[in-house]
């Protein structure tokens, strides 16, 4: 039997150093590939997400890139989008890298991504490429839970007096990719979290965000200002250690509670520590006009491996 062998790459991102953060797989030059056999190698990996780059579609970019959980192909993903950008930045920059306008080392990293353009900040130290922050392509949506908060802790194994803390609302956000968001009082019901599929499957499993969110405006970290889980069964993840698109939707979230008319707000995320992989994820929010005018969010990554994976040709 002959066989195509494929190099990939894992980094793990939003982290300062392997076994934390979220692992991302990485095929370079793999664009052409049907998106069946993506989807099989993605389910292969077993990792939150695996992306599949090539060369740019238009003059703008720097490559196209296709994202896929191990279940379905996905428009957008945060640890993709940091992790894919430092990679690129390793492969092409180092020991060149340019000069930001504030005068540290840095680039911009323009990714195609199936949602549109997505753009991502590079930092350097020491001449190397270690941290990314990009700017989400479309701004928040917001549409309210169709669920009491009695319901949404139940799914989430919780009692109700453990969430909707007063302010804070359950409600469903996308900044390209929706998660109904569900606000917990303490860092100990963020412990306790564990969904019930059973409900989630007849309450949230069909809707527009079914990917469930919690949140809790406290932290464990010195570094850390708000604690979170990500659950995405619909996926085929069960839970996820880090979730960059789920943290810009939470800028979002938060933009829209602090209702400043001008101004930008800044968070730090703490996720994963629950599975043994800590991970910081920081946020940031411009207003205009009183509404959301820019969400940012940025991470660090670090390569953990190379590799190569044989298909047979038939597959």
């Amino acid at each position: 039997m002959s066989y195509m062998e494929l190099p990939f790459h894992t980094l793990d991102v939003f982290t300062e150093s392997t076994f934390g953060g979220n692992p991302l797989g990485l095929f370079p030059n793999a664009i052409h590939l049907p998106t069946d056999l993506m989807q099989r190698i993605a389910r292969e990996m077993n990792l939150s997400e695996t992306v599949f780059l090539g060369p740019p579609e238009t003059d703008q970019g720097t490559a196209r890139v296709r994202i896929f959980t191990p279940n379905v192909e996905v428009p957008f993903a945060g640890h993709p989008t940091v992790g894919t950008a430092i990679f690129i930045a390793h492969q092409q920059l180092v020991g060149e890298s340019g000069v930001s306008e504030m005068g540290r080392p840095g680039l911009t990293i323009i990714l195609e991504e199936n949602i549109g353009p997505v753009p991502v900040d590079v930092q350097f130290e020491d001449g190397e490429p270690v941290f990314g922050r990009f700017t989400t392509a479309i701004l928040p949506e917001h549409r309210p839970s169709p669920h009491s908060c009695k319901d949404l802790a139940r799914m989430v194994g919780l009692d109700p007096q453990d969430v909707c803390p007063e302010g804070l609302s359950p409600e469903m956000v996308s900044c390209g990719l929706a998660y109904h968001v569900v606000p917990v009082r303490t860092i100990e019901a963020v412990r306790r979290a564990s969904l019930d599929m059973t409900l989630w499957k007849t309450m949230i499993a069909d809707s527009w965000a079914h990917h469930v969110y919690v949140v809790c405006m406290e932290a464990e970290g010195d570094r850390a200002d708000i604690r979170v889980r990500m659950f995405a069964p619909g996926s085929g993840v069960d839970e996820d250690p880090a979730t960059g698109s789920a943290a810009a939707a939470l800028g979002g979230y938060l933009s829209a509670v602090d209702g400043c008319e001008e101004g930008s707000l800044s968070w730090t995320v703490e996720q994963g520590i629950e599975m043994g992989r800590p991970s910081l994820i920081y946020v940031e929010v411009d207003r205009s006009s009183g509404a959301t005018s820019a969400v940012r969010v940025g991470g660090r990554a670090v390569l953990v491996s190379s590799g190569t994976m044989r298909i047979p040709n038939d597959a």
